[in-house]
């Protein structure tokens, strides 16, 4: 610890404000011409490449040999079959400080675009996260001299479907020890550090009834008629019974899969709903008890017709995470969506703050600027600084 926290010291001593910082607005180009050619290259194979969760195989194996190329020592985690976190570090296996994002993306692939005339950027994941990914990137490779290799990447699968890349590295029996101190993680804050985001918590619902013909309706158990009265209970709880709180606004809940049946003149046998709650207060296990109470009634009704409602919680989900923003000079804000920032095991630090906004990330239209995209390599590189600054003098006064 006293020799991270001398090294710490050094390289803080060593760094100038031309190192790190840029003007408040910067003009075209931001980095450097090399600089910026290295950016750009690296964020259109990594956008070119398509991985969306699940076949990560492709990306995280040319991210390794690119990685390695620049003179990284990297390792891959196997999560599930074909499906690799990339672990890269200097001399150091265990350091200070870690730097993350995710290679993962949602469906359906759409293809890189750069337009020259407008510097836009597009393509899946070209903000969702591969423009964190990029940015990180070069701006820990600019840093890692200063920094005397103490400080690690990592590039995780599974973010968009429940974070699996995350809790696989963050229980790995081979994890580096001691834990990192500072973990900066990458995601669309629109160039903001991020205060806290909501937490989570996915179900299903699946309903069975008694299939019969629909002109004898009182023959069967209609899954669907029974749905439909558990996503009106879930209605009113919607609108009226679920915590809020001041940081993070009003906890939703979105129905965002619902089907049932199997013809307009069959009753329906099954049916089901796959539902997501952004948590603002409270914990996943509170809002499973409000839920399952909110249920009880419909759910004891269907029983007594001789069929049956089933909850599935599909993860374990998490509670509102807050998150580390008390770097100067940043803009701040909280946000809706999850991250692998509470899935992180350890007495860290964190900060998380990216590149483009979140209202385009999962859409037709995903993109960001180039100057955007620039302007993260020093925006990291401050942050990794300020925030290396800050734990020195903590330990410090320890």
């Amino acid at each position: 610890m006293i020799a991270r926290c001398l090294s710490t010291l050094v390289f803080v001593l060593r760094l100038t404000t031309a190192d790190f910082q840029a003007p408040i607005e910067p003009s075209h180009p931001v980095l450097p011409a090399y600089q910026s050619a290295e950016l750009l290259h690296l964020h259109r194979k990594l956008v070119e490449t398509s991985s969306i969760t699940g076949n990560e195989y492709g990306v995280g194996k040319w991210l390794a040999s690119y990685l390695r190329d620049k003179d990284w020592t990297v390792e891959l985690q196997e999560v599930s079959e074909n499906r690799y976190n990339v672990y890269a570090y200097g001399e150091k296996r265990s350091t200070t400080i870690l730097v993350s994002s995710h290679i993962d993306t949602v469906p359906p692939y759409w293809p890189y675009y750069y337009n020259k005339t407008s510097d836009i950027i597009g393509g899946r994941g070209s903000v969702d996260a591969k423009g964190s990914v990029a940015a990180q990137i070069i701006a820990a490779g600019g840093l890692r001299e200063k920094l005397y290799d103490d400080i690690s990447l990592l590039y995780v699968v599974g973010e968009e479907t429940g974070g699996d890349g995350m809790r696989a590295f963050s229980s790995w029996f081979d994890r580096p020890s001691p834990a990192h101190e500072i973990v900066i993680f990458g995601e669309p804050t629109e160039a903001k550090l991020v205060c806290g985001h909501k937490g989570i918590l996915g179900f299903n619902i699946y309903v069975t009834g008694k299939a019969a013909h629909s002109g004898y309706p009182w023959l069967g158990v209609s899954a669907n008629d029974v749905l439909v009265e558990a996503l009106g209970k879930l209605l009113e709880l919607r609108d009226n019974g679920l915590p809020w709180s001041s940081k993070y606004g009003n906890t939703t809940m979105n129905f965002g899969k619902i089907q049932g049946g199997v013809a307009a003149n069959v009753v329906a046998k099954t049916a089901s709903a796959g539902i997501t709650v952004r948590i603002a207060a409270g914990t996943p296990k509170i809002m499973q008890g409000i839920i399952i109470k909110a249920l009880e009634s419909t759910t004891a009704s269907v029983r007594n017709l001789g069929g049956n409602l089933e909850i599935e919680w599909t993860s374990e989900g998490y509670a509102p995470a807050n998150i580390n923003c008390d770097i100067e000079g940043f803009d701040t804000m909280t946000v809706n969506y999850g991250t692998d920032v509470p899935l992180l095991a350890g007495d860290h630090k964190r900060y998380l703050y990216g590149p483009g906004s979140i209202f385009v990330a999962h859409s037709d239209h995903e993109a960001l600027t180039r100057k955007d995209l620039e302007q993260a390599v020093l925006d990291y590189r401050r942050l990794i600084v300020a925030a290396s600054r800050m734990d020195h003098q903590k330990q410090e006064e320890l």
